[in-house]
């Protein structure tokens, strides 16, 4: 089983593309929460994904907690600035899924609230205005954290 990427309510058509270019180079299943702040056929959204879009399993939910309910919420980590446990502190394994929040608000108040063992922050400077990392940047700091600890299965 591959490891997942989950983009919660993604706004930025850009992030989205070099996080499906990612997915890609990788062998991980991407999945969107709707609703998107863009349509797929976005030429941005197309543009930073290159071709890359027919090599990547990707999955259109309507809602995050039906995909919690479906893969079971054990195998999830929320990747927020709000996390108490660094990224590198956890062992993964294959079929872990990677929850990232929209760009502009993060994760839901009631995500925190229900899943806070299972958050994980990636470290930063503690300065008002670096708020955060770049959406598409966190999710290759984390997914290659991960498939260090498999070994790069099956990556050359």
């Amino acid at each position: 089983m591959p490891f997942n990427i989950v983009l919660f309510e993604p706004e930025i058509p850009q992030n989205t593309g070099n996080i499906v270019r990612t997915c890609a180079a990788t062998g991980t299943d991407l999945y969107l929460i709707r609703p998107l702040g863009f349509s797929v056929s976005d030429k941005y959204l197309k543009r930073a994904g290159l071709d890359y879009w027919k090599l990547v399993n990707i999955f259109y939910c309507d809602s995050l907690d039906d995909l919690i309910d479906e893969k079971g919420s054990e195998r999830f980590y929320f990747v927020t600035t709000k996390g108490e446990k660094c990224y590198g502190d956890n062992t993964y394994s294959n079929g872990c899924f990677f929850v990232f929040g929209k760009e502009t608000a993060g994760l839901p108040e009631k995500i925190h609230n229900s899943y806070s063992s299972q958050r994980i922050r990636i470290p930063m400077i503690q300065d008002e205005q670096a708020r955060s990392l770049n959406l598409s940047n966190s999710v290759c700091i984390v997914l290659y954290e991960a498939l260090r600890q498999e070994g790069f299965k099956n990556l050359v």
